[in-house]
């Protein structure tokens, strides 16, 4: 018998995969609407920062959680939870197809494995207090349960951004993730590249971005008030060419070099954390990945393409 819960899509993957796109092609195929799990994405401004689909590409396919927050302002797992909850069952009423498209791994796994979270009140002051701490010290801050917690994915052990939030939970009093209810029957399709590939992908990419003006994105940021916390907060371009701009590189191409390094490192780590979970189908992307893609979500849904 199959599942009675109600079926949505899900695309995941690695930083410069082509989630965007293939997500966009696969939602027209199936008469669907885009939820967008990118936790940059939601902030207005930056778009070739962090890489937010085109207006072109919005005509195409309906997208949600995009621009829907001014950088600073606070954002949470929570957030796109209640976010998603509420979006899923409107889509489904128009009779399409919702899928979740991005690479933030914990706002998908929030709808497909249903966690019970907890609202939170941010706290600013204390958030920037713990992004000034080591990992080490910010390790040495966590209690033997959030250890436990955390012992079932290594890889948050040693993620700054995951330290932090787990550690703020625990001075709030926020409970930890234990139990879930699934919400919906999620079919999860990864996107990546061999290594080399997506290697040279990531350096395209950041060579377009420059030349079409991330820099000035950033500068313009700066020069109008903005926060440069807010921006480090945000991590890799944006923490990277504020760095470039206060003249912390040897040069341009110093800054350009490392810049493409810690992009390559933190796709490593997003590797490595999707394919710890056993129900992302990986989607073979030097043979026909569309073909691919099509055929799983027909069967999934149990219909055809449309047309």
């Amino acid at each position: 018998m199959g599942s009675e819960l109600p079926k949505i899509i899900a695309i995941v993957g690695t930083n410069a995969s082509g989630k965007s796109s293939i997500g966009i092609e696969l939602a027209k195929s199936f008469n669907g609407e885009i939820i967008s799990a990118d936790s940059r994405q939601i902030y207005r401004g930056f778009d070739l920062c962090c890489g937010k689909i085109t207006a072109e590409e919005s005509q195409i396919v309906p997208h949600h959680l995009i621009d829907i927050k001014n950088v600073g302002e606070s954002f949470s797992v929570y957030d796109f939870q209640k976010m998603t909850y509420s979006l899923i069952p409107q889509i489904l009423h128009r009779g399409k197809t919702p899928f979740i498209v991005g690479g933030t791994g914990n706002y998908v796994r929030s709808v497909v494995r249903g966690f019970h979270l907890h609202e939170e009140t941010a706290d600013m002051a204390l958030h920037y207090e713990l992004g000034s701490k080591s990992i080490c010290e910010l390790q040495s801050m966590l209690t033997p349960d959030v250890r436990a917690f955390l012992a079932s994915n290594p890889s948050d052990f040693q993620n700054k951004r995951r330290l932090i939030r787990n550690i703020e939970k625990t001075i709030k009093g926020v409970p930890l993730n234990h139990d879930n209810t699934a919400m919906y029957d999620v079919l999860q399709l990864g996107i990546t590249w061999p290594k080399d590939e997506l290697h040279k992908r990531i350096d395209e990419r950041l060579t377009t971005r420059i030349e079409q003006g991330m820099i000035g994105e950033i500068k313009e940021y700066i020069e109008g008030g903005g926060n440069h916390e807010y921006l480090v907060d945000l991590g890799l371009e944006y923490k990277y060419i504020l760095k470039y701009l206060s003249g912390e590189f040897l040069s341009f191409d110093d800054f350009k070099l490392k810049l493409a390094q810690a992009i390559k490192r933190f796709a490593k780590r997003q590797a490595t954390w999707y394919k710890a979970d056993e129900s992302i189908h990986w989607i073979d992307m030097g043979a026909d990945y569309m073909g691919q893609a099509l055929s799983l979500i027909s069967g999934f849904l149990g219909r055809c393409r449309s047309t």
